[in-house]
């Protein structure tokens, strides 16, 4: 599957160890920076959704080709060793694309009511309300600064991730994904709402969270295979 991630942001938040493992399923382990595992928010645009048919043919499908999606995450390694991703849940505007990740993929994707705008100085306006289940909901407004993050040790942690990881029939799977370094800028962001964490018994700190934002990146995907 290939697919562009647009107007992207990044934001991330320090939580103790044991409340993050006690969440993740058999299996799997925090990857663990400075002390803490980090709970991540990720709201961001999907585009140009095309799936692989026969051959080198790819193909699109109405209505789940172009969608927001916002993301909570956190950082896990695997029984094999690899690290990357774990997500708690992925909200997207596509019931179409909701149904298809979770039958496909075994990815805990939720319908959510999205809406996403950008005004002519860059600021995004982002708002999420989940439907049905596990009610969340997310309202934010963010824009890139227009200086680049620092390349540290803390970016690459939170940023340089190519694996996710789910527990599907009694087994970790894992879906590797490729994509080019992250071009990752410093971020301003008004978090109106955020109620993500707290659908999944999380408390987020007293403190700002780590921000960065990628205007754009094209990214492929590959189908889940097992590592356990």
């Amino acid at each position: 599957m290939r697919q562009r991630w647009s107007r992207l942001l990044f934001a991330h938040w320090p939580v103790p160890v044991a409340e993050v493992q006690a969440k993740l399923p058999a299996g799997l382990e925090v990857d663990v920076f400075d002390g803490w595992a980090w709970l991540g928010v990720v709201p961001f645009t999907m585009e140009q959704v095309r799936f692989r048919g026969v051959g080198m043919r790819t193909f699109r499908v109405p209505t789940a080709h172009a969608f927001p999606e916002l993301n909570l995450r956190t950082y896990v390694v695997a029984p094999d060793g690899r690290a990357g991703v774990y997500f708690f849940s992925l909200d997207a505007g596509s019931l179409l694309a909701v149904v298809g990740a979770r039958l496909g993929f075994g990815l805990p994707y939720f319908w959510s009511s999205m809406r996403e705008s950008t005004s002519p100085d860059g600021v995004v306006s982002y708002q999420s309300t989940r439907r049905f289940v596990r009610p969340a909901e997310f309202v934010a407004r963010y824009r890139s600064t227009g200086k680049e993050a620092a390349q540290d040790d803390l970016r690459r942690f939170l940023t340089e991730r190519y694996a996710l990881f789910v527990r599907r029939s009694g087994s970790v799977q894992a879906g590797y994904i490729s994509h080019a370094p992250w071009s990752l800028m410093e971020a301003e962001a008004e978090i109106v709402v955020n109620t993500l964490p707290q659908s999944f018994g999380f408390a987020l700190p007293d403190r700002a969270p780590v921000l960065h934002y990628s205007n754009v990146l094209d990214m492929e995907a590959w189908t889940l295979r097992r590592v356990s």
